[in-house]
């Protein structure tokens, strides 16, 4: 029998209709359910997967602390961090040559951090800045837990509490006269950690010894000479709150035998811009013992931040067969205070509460200082020139701060340095009168 061409198109629309009546007959309602459940299923897996990518996904950290990627775990992570500081110093009245009079950059410094499995801690901070290229800290930490952690490199001494600040954190450009006593950053190792709930810090460490006010060079030892440094800083109303919760107090002290020359090993008092304005003749010798001793203390209340320090330099030195013990001496004050309602800190500010690009005015901080840097009187003239060296510096500061935005401070201060002696005919050197301008990024 033959089926007409004309037919076959119906024939293949009925073949189909067939099938689908036969598919519908046999998807039963059990069927239906297991299929159901098949597909759910596969959902749950597929969500599960997605669930353990999530957590196995490093997490990309980007706020005003700097930018950081971190593991799942937590366990490892790497941050970087930057602080520029663009400077000008403006001296005003001056008829002696000066120096860093100008614009200039005083640190650009990129900070790269990185944690290996919670425990292991490195730190490497380069400074570009042109006049003072060098690597100001590279470390390595064993962190054991908060109470214990040892740290070996180079990186600061645990002496002078305004040079353990943040550098991003001074609210003055240049730090305090006390600084000038205290050693800066050394090599060494050196043990710390907090107990008593993070009430009470501590730090001890062994160091090749740093002049004073300046950092420790990299040279071969010639003997086994070394200093012992140490700090203790209580803070024991911390996890309290009330009208003493920002209040810390302690003492840092250093003590190790040092020789040779005092000019070959740099000691040179500076004022607040830079100048020298005291240094041993260039036939002085260090004789033995040097021990530093600074009691220190800080308080911060809502807008207001004070911090104080003494420190007192004892230093046996000699010239052919005269010895001497010097006692040399500094101390300061200085306040901060916010008029924008941020809370002042120890760390320093790095958010306001209103920002310019949200409509705010930013944050308003004012700023003083006053502090002294006595010489012994016996280092006159035999190990110093009367008629070059000042024995006593007295300096006083004020100023304004602006934080525009995170992350961003607008800086004019004006500070002025009086001297005892230091010029021709027992005459007092020079006063440095100087107007301080900085524009610093900080994260």
């Amino acid at each position: 029998m033959k089926v007409p061409f004309a037919s076959i198109p119906g024939l293949a629309v009925l073949g189909v209709a067939m099938l689908a009546q036969a598919q519908a007959a046999a998807d039963t309602p059990d069927s239906l359910e297991e299929r159901l459940r098949i597909l759910e299923r596969k959902l749950e897996l597929a969500e599960e997967q997605a669930a353990n990518n999530a957590r196995e996904a490093p997490a990309i950290k980007i706020n005003e602390k700097g930018v950081g990627i971190q593991s799942a775990q937590g366990d490892y992570e790497f941050k970087f961090r930057g602080l520029l500081q663009a400077d000008g110093r403006w001296f005003i009245d001056d008829r002696a040559p000066r120096t860093h009079d100008g614009f200039l950059l005083r640190r650009v410094e990129p900070t790269f951090e990185l944690t290996l499995g919670k425990a292991l801690f490195f730190r490497i901070q380069p400074n570009f800045a042109p006049d003072n290229a060098t690597v100001s800290d590279v470390y390595g930490e064993l962190r054991l837990s908060p109470v214990f952690y040892v740290r070996a490199g180079k990186f600061k001494a645990p002496v002078v509490l305004e040079n353990l600040q943040a550098s991003a954190a001074t609210v003055f450009n240049e730090r305090g006269l006390p600084n000038e006593l205290g050693p800066n950053r050394d090599y060494g190792v050196q043990f710390g950690g907090a107990v008593l709930s993070n009430t009470l810090s501590y730090a001890i460490g062994v160091f090749n010894g740093a002049p004073d006010g300046r950092d420790a060079t990299q040279q071969p030892e010639t003997d086994n000479r070394k200093e012992v440094a140490a700090r203790l800083f209580a803070e024991p109303f911390k996890n309290s709150p009330g009208f003493f919760q920002g209040l810390g107090f302690g003492v840092g002290a250093s003590h190790g035998e040092k020789q040779g020359s005092a000019a070959a090993n740099a000691v040179k008092y500076r004022t607040p811009g830079q100048n020298t304005f005291f240094s041993y003749l260039t036939t002085v010798g260090y004789d033995g013992d040097e021990t530093r001793v600074s009691p220190q203390a800080y308080y911060d209340r809502n807008g207001l931040g004070l911090l104080t320090e003494y420190i007192v330099a004892k230093q046996k030195v000699a010239v052919g067969s005269n010895h001497e013990k010097l006692d040399n001496t500094a101390w300061q004050v200085v306040g901060n205070y916010l008029l924008t309602s941020e809370d002042a800190s120890y760390a320093g500010l790095t958010k306001p509460k209103r920002p310019i690009t949200q409509g705010g005015a930013g944050a308003w901080e004012l700023v003083a200082r006053y502090g002294e840097l006595d010489v012994d009187n016996d280092a006159f003239p035999l190990y110093a020139d009367p008629t070059q060296s000042a024995s006593k510096a007295r300096t006083w500061a004020t100023g304004v701060n602006w934080y525009p935005l995170g992350n961003l401070k607008i800086a004019l201060t004006y500070s002025q340095t009086g001297f005892d002696g230091g010029a021709a005919s027992g005459a007092d050197r020079e006063d440095e009168k100087l107007l301080f301008s900085r524009f610093q990024i900080a994260f």
